[in-house]
């Protein structure tokens, strides 16, 4: 489905498809695993082409950032959101990002340098602010869009870096039970994981970038981790290193809300789909947006209950660490 278009988003706001394969199209990218990639090209000189302008763009007011783990309904949020009439989004904008600062690509999408899982607001500089100031309040003026959307997950270990490039930045840390998370991540890797002249692109990046980055970055630097650092490295199984990546998520969201709780809002996945009323409401009142009801009725019409997934075993090492962050999100551990 290109740019997550489907006949009832383009019948509820004909207007919004244009928007979205705008989006799409010229200023998202095409990161590994992806069909398309040909467009990059494309795509970074447009995008180069803004930063060294001196057109006058939209300004970027209040912008708001999807985090959380991948494969825990941060898309859905993200395209029922892209419903609201003032808001333009932009799905995983990784080409954008990546101009933004040279080593953020943990994937290997479009480098293969050092990349920092970590970026806080000793890594920003003017020329930064400039160029994310340039390219977003592009999109904002190519959209016609008030306000910025942008579903990237791996931001959440970069909030202080996303804040000092906008100050009044509000972040939706989402998150969802670990078995449903870990099931889809592996389910994902095993079904769109693909060999690209001798290298393997799956969920863990080209040829494990992403996983040895976690490790290294994250888990060898956190004392949660710190008895079982050294078997983790060796996890192979994509459950596994899911479970990591989804504790070492939680926590750092978790952190967020007790340290930002001004500009950090939590949406639950099944508060989401079972009552996406009024946790809409409560989650546009936090972001400033104003009453739409074009956009609650389409978030009715899309989002419904998805079933749980069973428990997996869980590597013994990290089974206590697993059980006990769903304990601190309230789900049933077992």
């Amino acid at each position: 489905m290109i740019a997550q278009i489907n006949p009832n988003y383009i019948k509820t706001r004909p207007m919004k498809a244009i928007t979205r394969f705008i989006s799409y199209a010229f200023f998202e990218g095409r990161p590994a695993t992806t069909k398309g990639r040909w467009i990059n090209p494309i795509v970074f000189s447009l995008l180069k082409a803004i930063t060294t302008n001196n057109s006058k763009y939209r300004t970027v007011e209040k912008p708001i950032f999807i985090l959380g783990t991948g494969r825990s309904g941060t898309t859905i949020l993200g395209i029922v959101l892209s419903m609201h009439r003032e808001v333009g989004y932009l799905n995983e904008p990784k080409a954008i990002w990546h101009l933004i600062h040279p080593h953020e690509d943990i994937i290997g999408n479009y480098a293969q340098d050092d990349a920092k899982y970590r970026l806080t607001a000793e890594d920003t500089t003017s020329e930064m602010c400039h160029r994310a100031r340039q390219m977003f309040g592009a999109y904002l003026t190519a959209t016609r869009s008030k306000r910025l959307v942008d579903k990237y997950p791996e931001l959440i270990f970069r909030v202080d870096f996303v804040r000092a490039l906008f100050r009044d930045a509000r972040f939706v840390f989402l998150a969802r039970n670990g078995w449903d998370t870990c099931h889809s991540i592996a389910n994902w890797s095993q079904r769109l994981g693909i060999h690209i002249k001798n290298e393997k692109h799956d969920w863990w990046g080209i040829d494990d970038r992403k996983w040895r980055l976690l490790v290294e970055q994250l888990v060898k630097t956190d004392p949660v981790f710190s008895e079982a650092a050294d078997e983790i490295q060796c996890f192979e199984k994509h459950l596994d290193r899911a479970a990591i990546e989804w504790i070492v998520t939680m926590q750092e969201g978790l952190r967020l809300l007790q340290a930002l709780p001004d500009c950090v809002h939590l949406v639950r996945f099944e508060d989401l789909t079972a009552k996406p009323d009024e946790t809409l409401a409560e989650l546009s009142s936090f972001c400033q947006l104003s009453e739409d009801n074009t956009f609650r009725k389409y978030a009715r019409q899309t989002l419904q209950p998805v079933p749980a997934r069973k428990p997996f075993d869980i590597h013994p090492k990290i089974a206590p660490i697993f059980h006990e962050m769903m304990e601190k999100l309230r789900y049933n551990s077992y």
